[in-house]
């Protein structure tokens, strides 16, 4: 039996496990190369994958992994398609459908994001290729003047209209408006910016007559900006967002996962388990990383084949300690 989305997206937030956002653009996997001063090539962009990929036991861990086009078309080094190799080990796999971002209009400082009009043909093929679920990205700014209502009601206009091409090729949305953690803006502003952002979004999934309990919501944090030289408290950041997502995230939504967006992965795990320690929400909360838990690993390894073993050992650590906050048990020991 075919399972149906609202399976589908049940499992993607399974009680003890996450989702590996796998997904970052040619770009951005060779800034994480020259980070660990390995050649940007795309062939030590796949080694990096690899590796993650065939790590032992990935199934315990990760419900899903979100791919890049790149990425969903590549085999492992056994010559498994990657997509196969994840089924197998038990983990959804996801692939990143919008194509980027655009001024919303000709000397904008907002942007929208493109890809609707190839999105249903692409749709088929990924299908095909093995992914379950879907990522659209959207990108909201927070500044004295931004977000404009203008903006919040495009690109909610834009994830709506992905959601209800992805549902109606039996796939799961997974809904990313991303506010940003860059700038000086306060903790209050960021609340109150996802607050506004996620109500337009799921006013407008409504009226689209999206299924949400066949969509996931990723979310950023309630975060005070990077530049506002305000201190992280685990605790404040909990209480914000929660509260955001209680005033505008409806009750069937299928689950919220959250985006690491630019935090160290010990502060993305900390405000993490902050959340969880506040108990039990309406929709399961869990999380979607990428640098958070990538970046160990990539440390770790420096493109080094005989550090693969003990790479594979600090990634499924970064597992146990992301899947410990999503319980609330996070120690940083």
């Amino acid at each position: 039996m075919v399972p149906t989305p609202q399976d589908i997206a049940q499992a993607l937030v399974a009680p003890h496990k996450g989702i590996l956002a796998a997904d970052e653009s040619a770009t951005t996997m060779r800034k994480r190369l020259a980070s660990i001063s390995v050649a940007e090539t795309p062939e030590n962009g796949h080694r990096f994958r690899d590796l993650l990929f065939t790590t032992p036991n990935l199934g315990t861990h990760l419900s899903g992994v979100i791919l890049y086009d790149e990425t969903i078309r590549q085999n492992a080094s056994t010559g498994i398609p990657f997509t196969k190799l994840l089924a197998d080990a038990g983990v959804i796999p996801g692939i990143k459908v919008d194509l980027g971002l655009v001024p919303l209009y000709t000397g904008s400082l907002e942007e929208v994001s493109r890809g609707l009009d190839t999105l249903d043909a692409r749709l088929a093929e990924y299908y095909e290729l093995g992914a379950r679920f879907t990522k659209w990205r959207s990108v909201i700014r927070i500044t004295d003047t931004l977000p404009t209502e203008a903006s919040l009601v495009a690109n909610a206009h834009v994830l709506a209209q992905y959601a209800v091409a992805v549902q109606a090729r039996g796939m799961v949305p997974m809904v990313e408006p991303e506010v940003l953690f860059d700038g000086t803006h306060t903790l209050e502003q960021s609340r109150e910016v996802i607050t506004r952002t996620l109500t337009i979004l799921f006013d407008t999934l409504k009226a689209y007559q999206v299924d949400l309990r066949a969509l996931i919501l990723k979310t950023s944090m309630a975060l005070p900006g990077k530049e506002s030289g305000t201190a992280l408290v685990p605790a404040d950041i909990a209480a914000a967002t929660v509260a955001a997502l209680t005033q505008a995230v409806p009750a069937e939504v299928a689950g919220i996962v959250f985006l690491s967006g630019g935090q160290t992965p010990e502060q993305a795990t900390q405000n993490l388990n902050a959340i969880a320690q506040l108990g039990t929400q309406v929709w399961p909360i869990t999380f979607s990383y990428s640098r958070a838990l990538e970046e160990p690993v990539l440390q770790a390894w420096k493109g080094d084949d005989a550090a693969g073993e003990s790479a594979q050992a600090v990634f499924i650590k970064s597992l146990t300690d992301t899947v410990s906050a999503r319980n609330g048990t996070y120690t940083g020991e």
